[in-house]
């Protein structure tokens, strides 16, 4: 019977290090495991089809609940619980005229995002 070899193959020392200074490069410029958690949440919320519907209506505009409902041709309670996601992940704000609640994108960030989606996709 043939023995196996178990053997690892090793790098000569110039072969191991001849990537060091990128190696520290790249680890110095990555943002802590915080950060990138909240990175992956923020595109957890961005992968869903109809919270990017309601991101672009409010990109062209400031809107209430009923306008973005007939805008996207949805249900007030199927928008309504999208833009709850949108204000816990802070990507929409608030703004009350009298009984009425208007709706707006965040910052500027939250724009440039999606003009930047937009452009990629548009690319492909």
């Amino acid at each position: 019977m043939k023995e196996m070899d178990n053997s690892v193959d090793v790098l000569d020392e110039s072969e191991m290090h001849a990537h060091s200074a990128t190696v520290h490069k790249v680890k110095a410029a990555m943002p802590d495991e915080d950060t990138l958690a909240d990175m992956a949440e923020l595109f957890k919320v961005f992968g869903d089809s109809t919270r990017i519907k309601i991101l672009a209506a409010l990109s062209a505009s400031e809107c209430c609940v009923a306008c973005i409902s007939d805008i996207l041709n949805m249900s007030v309670s199927a928008v309504s619980h999208q833009l709850r996601i949108l204000r816990q992940s802070k990507l929409v704000k608030t703004r009350r005229e009298g009984k009425e609640i208007y709706y707006a994108l965040d910052d500027e960030h939250i724009d440039k995002i999606l003009a930047l989606a937009l452009e990629h996709a548009a690319e492909t």
